[in-house]
């Protein structure tokens, strides 16, 4: 099962969690030449406070700030049932 969180709108971005046997991070961003490092190592850190090891995150970016990353993982994780 997949959930989800975010829009397409732009400084927004949507996340896609789903289970998986191994960690997979897959990014399309309009910024990922600048800003890809970045939005992974927010997404890395989000994924240690949860002590999550093993997970599908997919991240659809339109320029949307650390904190905007970060919460809608969160939000997408919650809806998947984990917790910090």
């Amino acid at each position: 099962m997949k959930y989800m969180a975010g829009s397409f709108e732009s400084s927004d971005c949507i996340m896609t969690v789903s289970e998986s046997e191994t960690l997979i991070i897959d990014i399309e961003s309009i910024v990922f030449e600048q800003f890809g490092e970045q939005i992974k190592a927010v997404i890395m850190d989000t994924l240690n406070e949860y002590n999550i090891k093993n997970i599908k995150v997919e991240c659809q970016d339109k320029g949307a700030l650390d904190y905007t990353i970060k919460a809608r993982l969160q939000t997408a994780l919650r809806r998947g049932g984990y917790h910090e």
